[in-house]
């Protein structure tokens, strides 16, 4: 067996699903009603934000989380994604104007920018050890009230396919236990 992973737009990748080029997408949304093709949506789970920084940023605005983000330097996903309209309901709520220093439809090239000191970032709090691990940040704080989530997608309204079937029971057993 040979995985081979994609990124692309949800409808493009959802094409290829369609017409068995791929045999399953990961996604943070289910499959919408205006989208016409037959496919199922697996949830694997579901987990809080939590904001990082680099260390110098984390001593500057950890203290009073969340009410002292105010001030602080935000590196956000694009308006495209669909966890950004949560963050942008919850800075609202919070009376928190974001100073956005950058907007990314990348996840991983946003952690790179943060690992840089460019901003805070937020990213699902049920990594947050490897995030913290890996980009040399320190976690901040966790908005539990935003949840995101993730899905399987596949043509199959019960999972057979044996590879799609390991990595989804991975996820469920490894990340959102």
């Amino acid at each position: 067996m040979e995985l081979v992973c994609l990124e692309g737009k949800s409808d493009r990748l959802l094409a290829e699903l369609a017409v068995h080029e791929l045999d399953l997408v990961l996604t943070d949304a289910p499959v919408g009603p205006s989208v016409n093709v037959r496919a199922f949506s697996h949830l694997l789970g579901e987990c809080g934000l939590a904001v990082f920084g680099t260390a110098s940023l984390a001593k500057r605005f950890k203290k009073g989380f969340p009410a002292s983000l105010a001030e602080a330097p935000f590196l956000l996903p694009t308006e495209t994604c669909t966890i950004r309209r949560e963050l942008n309901q919850w800075f609202f709520s919070h009376g928190i104007t974001p100073r956005v220093a950058g907007q990314f439809e990348d996840s991983a090239l946003l952690k790179t920018f943060g690992q840089a000191g460019r901003g805070l970032f937020f990213a699902p709090a049920a990594i947050a050890g490897e995030i913290e691990q890996q980009y040399g940040v320190q976690r901040i704080g966790v908005l539990d009230r935003i949840r995101e989530r993730f899905y399987a997608i596949s043509v199959e309204r019960r999972i057979r396919h044996p590879a799609v079937l390991a990595i989804s029971t991975a996820a469920k057993r490894e990340l959102f236990r």
